[in-house]
């Protein structure tokens, strides 16, 4: 197999990954009616996916610069395989949960490794492709895997069965097709030791990775909006119910944050990021505004700029640190920025499950959106000062 052939079909197979990751937020009104679940329920099964996550990037996150990335991403392919298994046979909250932890572990597995093998698989000709993908297959493969899903929600006959039974067939020829994909990375010693949990930035970009962090985490607040609140929220506030209204508002914010982070590549990595977390900041105040005044219109408004708030935010941070580590520090450098995010994304949004059932659903989307801006409004004044960070945040 061709090194551009690896790079083609690991990027899909990164895609792959997201659209799972994606599926279930059209599925949320579905599993709700069938199984008399309550808000917390559902936040709770989307949340402990998010945790899972990052706590198989902290154990996993850097084993692939020792053992190489085939090893890992065949196994990390492997374990997702599974857990569409599990959803395909689940029939209970309980099996949604499971199916939901497996899934964390085999996307946090792969989150690294895979990144690295597309960064390291791009044409050399064209290098920074693979930074470009890896900021824009996330969002893309989440724009994906809800638009699909909500369309089999809403037309196929058992949706929970059908969309499920696709992805098994999806991972099963990933699975297989990464473990023919050229090998990027030597080995190095210290695999064993790289399973305790910890994380490591480069010391040439702490100061750069710091800068990042506000934007980072308000853009991964506002993907735990779209994935995991907006369903809920119209169903609650506005009573609609329709599979395919939760997963248009998702497909669409991701679909401009992926078109955002492509034709973005000629905007310096700092500038980007600025704009991102005001985009972000906008589009986390309409969407409150959008519950608070009842106006559903204006949800449309906030998947939008939040969509492009959330791809120029992570590409802004993807483009400005990945350059500046060497090819063994990537895998960890990716699994530290995806620790951040992931912690962003699955706590917050089992607060908010936890909330809804005391304050109600209304007041818990307009706080959560109001938190997200004010995060994002602190990204903006770091990245507009980076004499007050250092020298890494010209990046």
């Amino acid at each position: 197999m061709t090194r551009l052939t690896g790079f083609a079909g690991i990027s899909a197979a990164m895609v792959a990954i997201l659209v799972a990751a994606g599926v279930p937020t059209p599925l949320l009104p579905i599993y709700e009616e069938a199984w008399s679940l309550a808000p917390w329920e559902l936040t709770l099964a989307f949340g402990v996916y998010a945790i899972a996550l990052l706590l198989a990037i902290l154990v996993i996150g850097s084993l692939s610069d020792h053992v190489g990335r085939r090893p890992v991403m065949v196994a990390a392919l492997a374990v997702e395989l599974a857990a569409m298994v599990v959803f395909l046979f689940a029939s209970s909250i309980g099996w949604l949960v499971a199916a939901r932890i497996v899934q964390g572990v085999a996307t946090g597995a792969a989150s690294s490794s895979l990144s690295a093998a597309v960064v390291e698989l791009a044409p050399e000709r064209h290098r920074k492709l693979g930074a470009t993908v890896t900021g824009m297959a996330p969002l893309a493969g989440l724009a994906l895997g809800a638009i699909f899903a909500g369309a089999l929600a809403q037309f196929a006959a058992d949706p929970m069965v059908t969309v499920w039974a696709v992805l098994v067939v999806v991972m099963a020829a990933g699975t297989v097709f990464a473990a023919f994909t050229p090998e990027t990375s030597s080995r190095k010693p210290g695999a064993l030791r790289s399973l305790v949990p910890s994380v490591s930035v480069p010391p040439q970009v702490r100061a750069l990775f710091a800068a990042t962090l506000p934007v980072t985490i308000s853009a991964f607040m506002a993907i735990a909006v779209f994935l995991g609140l907006v369903p809920i929220v119209l169903g609650a506030v506005f009573g609609v119910r329709s599979p395919i209204a939760g997963a248009l508002a998702a497909s669409v914010a991701f679909a401009v944050g992926a078109v955002a982070s492509v034709v973005t590549t000629g905007v310096p990595a700092r500038r980007l990021r600025l704009y991102g977390a005001a985009l972000t900041a906008l589009g986390a105040v309409l969407f409150a505004g959008t519950v608070a005044a009842g106006a559903l219109p204006l949800l449309w408004a906030a998947a939008v700029t939040g969509g492009a708030g959330i791809g120029a935010s992570f590409a802004g941070t993807t483009r400005g640190l990945v350059p500046e580590v060497r090819p063994h520090e990537r895998a960890g450098l990716f699994a530290a920025v995806y620790l951040v995010g992931y912690l962003a994304m699955g706590v917050p949004a089992i607060v908010a499950g936890q909330l809804a059932g005391v304050v109600g659903v209304p007041s818990t989307a307009v706080g959560f959106g109001i938190v997200i801006a004010l995060v994002a409004l602190i990204g903006v004044a770091v990245t507009g000062t980076p004499s007050s960070i250092g020298k890494g945040t010209r990046k």
